[in-house]
């Protein structure tokens, strides 16, 4: 995403604030707004909210899975798997 082409003053804003909207929900591109040339905000449709937060959630999860493997607590995937079927056998 180019944000150069997405940079609007809080004033295009407040006047064209229904033409925004809607232009958020169907580009799915996020919007640099500004207040005295200075940007301020960002604005970005529900569906593109969403999407970025799953990808944040992702991100954390791979994160995490980093530090356990650094600090040593890991298993075989083999083990896991023996594991869960015993699991399961039991159930």
């Amino acid at each position: 995403m180019r944000y150069s082409a997405q940079v609007k003053s809080i004033s295009f804003l407040k006047t064209h604030a229904a033409e925004v909207l809607q232009r958020l929900g169907e580009d799915r591109e996020a919007l640099v707004i500004t207040q005295n040339g200075e940007a301020k905000a960002v604005l970005q449709g529900v569906a593109s909210y969403e999407e970025t937060q799953e990808t944040l959630a992702l991100l954390k999860l791979l994160a995490l899975g980093q530090r356990e493997v650094e600090a040593g607590r890991i298993r075989p995937a083999s083990a896991v798997l023996k594991g869960l079927r015993a699991r399961k056998a039991s159930a």
